[in-house]
């Protein structure tokens, strides 16, 4: 019995180790990558899409940020993100460990963060984990509390839900890079978000999840009002980038019509739970009669 044992946990310790194996491989090339970006200067700031590559990201989010952050001047090299579950697969998790910057990080999981403490980057770099959910009325307070306040380098907001409110409610920070998710559903022309809800969950708010966070559209209104320039979203369509207005250089700024992408994952739920896989304007179709909220005409309508 105790062999049986012996073995069954060496192989564990192997696959382990493997695992371990891959991410640093992981990280080695996307070094690699990343050296490769200077010969590809031009066409980037012309394309942030051309950076792309994945490590923690969910998508290609950390080529676009390992960019950014080497080609912006940014003197105070601090993120902000929240939204980031147990933050296996986030947006700002490279940048932690590969270019070894602070960070706050606020899940509403306090099982995630709990988790996220026992992680051993959690020691081996500045990172502070927060059990918070996060609404407009204590993110200012929050931010305070913990020590992040005045410029820091980026800010991702990824909640799904007030994501909008939040941003614009925001006023302790003064990010040069911030990064909205967006819904695509809600397409490039519509100014809507989802109403203000202290306790906005999208499944509940509509058993499809595909009504939560703002259009493109409500994102760049925002954006002009607090002083940045729309350079583009990652090519899946789920992440909007912004550059403060006073640190572009040579980044192009995006009308909505050449920066907008139209999102292809299909993630509807019927009022059981299941995966439906709607796609296209199907998805649309679905919310016809749920109650939105208009950025430009301040009201609520019916989509």
């Amino acid at each position: 019995m105790f062999q049986k044992f012996y073995k069954i946990r060496q192989l564990l310790y192997k696959l382990l180790k493997s695992e371990e194996a891959i991410k640093k491989n992981n990280i080695l090339t996307a070094k690699l990558l990343s050296s490769l970006h200077s010969n590809m200067q031009s066409s980037i700031l012309n394309n942030i899409q051309i950076a792309e590559y994945k490590v923690f990201s969910q998508w290609g989010d950390d080529g676009i940020i390992q960019f950014l952050v080497n080609y912006l001047d940014i003197d105070n090299k601090v993120f902000v993100e929240f939204g980031v579950e147990n933050y296996e697969e986030s947006n700002t998790r490279f940048l932690l460990i590969n270019n070894n910057w602070k960070g706050l990080i606020m899940d509403g999981s306090e099982k995630h963060i709990k988790y996220i403490k026992r992680d051993n980057l959690y020691w081996q770099h500045d990172l502070t984990a927060v059990h918070a959910f996060i609404t407009k009325e204590n993110i200012n307070s929050l931010l305070t509390k913990y020590g992040f306040t005045g410029e820091i380098g980026l800010l991702h907001i990824d909640i799904d839900g007030n994501d909008y409110w939040i941003w614009k409610e925001i006023s302790v920070i003064n990010p040069i890079i911030v990064i909205m998710e967006y819904n695509s559903v809600f397409g490039p022309e519509n100014p809507w978000t989802v109403p203000y809800k202290k306790d906005f969950y999208r499944t509940n708010y509509h058993h499809s999840n595909l009504c939560f966070g703002a259009s493109i559209t409500t994102l760049c209104d925002l954006a002009m009002k607090k002083g940045y320039a729309f350079i583009g979203c990652n090519s899946n369509g789920n992440n909007a980038f912004f550059v403060r207005k006073d640190k572009l250089k040579r980044l192009q700024p995006k009308s909505i019509k050449e920066g907008y992408v139209y999102s292809h994952f299909r993630e509807s739920k019927n009022q059981r739970g299941d995966l439906t896989f709607i796609n296209g304007q199907n998805r649309i179709k679905e919310l016809k009669g749920v109650k939105i909220y208009n950025t430009r005409r301040k009201q609520l309508e019916e989509i």
